[in-house]
């Protein structure tokens, strides 16, 4: 088990880099999409779903900074341009014109999406004894979880 960045193994951090990387370009683009929702929501249910677009993108970008730390954490290159992130994303950009059902279950889809990522992002860090990076995951994780849930909710 690895007890410092410094005892993993060149493998283990090109690997959880990559999965670190991954991290980060979703939740880069699912800051821009919530941010995007948060400017262009109309309709009934405006104020609540423009406070909630609002938590959701502030909390990405600091989630966003802390994969990315833990990347130079282990010695390896954060992905930094947002070409490389939108080409990397499993995430797709939304339309701003999107009515408001639509823009809650596609910001629900890329929190579903971040949770998984996330999820194999911790296995990979199990299987190579990080325990910090593990617990990042798990983490962000219940974060994403639980605004797909606030998400999902808006939509029965």
């Amino acid at each position: 088990m690895a007890q410092t960045a410094s005892d993993l193994s060149s493998d283990a951090t090109t690997a959880i880099a990559e999965g670190l990387n991954q991290a980060v370009a979703e939740t880069v683009v699912a800051t821009m999409l919530a941010q995007n929702f948060h400017w262009n929501v109309t309709g009934m249910s405006f104020g609540p779903l423009h406070a909630l677009f609002q938590e959701i993108y502030e909390d990405h970008f600091v989630g966003q900074d802390d994969l990315a730390e833990r990347i130079r954490a282990i010695g390896e290159i954060a992905e930094g341009t947002l070409a490389g992130q939108l080409k990397r994303s499993k995430i797709e950009e939304g339309s701003e014109t999107a009515s408001d059902k639509e823009m809650i279950r596609h910001l629900a889809e890329a929190q579903e999406t971040l949770g998984a990522t996330l999820a194999g992002l911790g296995e990979i860090a199990a299987k190579h004894g990080d325990v910090r990076t593990e617990d990042l995951a798990i983490e962000r994780g219940r974060v994403h979880d639980k605004f797909a849930w606030m998400l999902r909710a808006h939509l029965r």
